[in-house]
């Protein structure tokens, strides 16, 4: 059977958002009174784009990848998504292109969303037209409409090449 030319992925992530962290959804920095809680900077929108990414190629998950030891507390996610599309290259596959929705009652993401698109279309060693980002504020329904968190909902396409 030969191999595919394409590969999809698709993966959901939450945190909570708490006091004294920083809100970082697609390696951008947001000003806020409170961040998301996590092992690492909990930026939902990369942690979507890697577990997405590694489903894709049938590599596991974020959990496998980058499991919650010493070695990556604290982490900058757009690091680790970097290194996820590094491995994704040296299998001979590149990003198609990748959406990815943002549940956040506040603040608002779409001063942010460009910065957020390069910062993802770079670590992903593409270019931001082939990178999507949305936001919902999910209209005071669930965790996320509540203000309690956030999640992201993320589809990858990799192509051989």
């Amino acid at each position: 059977m030969a191999e595919p030319a394409t590969r999809v992925g698709v993966a959901y992530d939450a945190h909570r958002l708490v006091p004294g962290r920083p809100l970082i959804p697609g390696g951008v920095e947001i000003p806020f009174e409170r961040g998301l809680d996590g092992h690492s900077d909990a930026d939902i929108v990369c942690h979507a784009l890697i577990d997405a990414t590694l489903g894709a190629l049938a590599l596991g998950d974020i959990g496998r990848a980058f499991p919650n030891t010493e070695e990556f507390r604290g982490a900058r996610s757009l690091d680790l998504l970097r290194q996820t599309y590094e491995r994704v290259a040296s299998l001979g596959w590149r990003l198609g292109n990748a959406d990815c929705m943002v549940v956040l009652a506040a603040p608002r993401l779409a001063p942010h969303v460009d910065a957020m698109r390069a910062a993802l279309a770079d670590a992903m060693g593409s270019q931001p037209e082939r990178v999507s980002v949305r936001g919902t504020t999910g209209d005071g329904l669930g965790f996320a409409g509540r203000g309690e968190g956030a999640a992201a909902h993320a589809v990858v396409l990799l192509e051989r090449g």
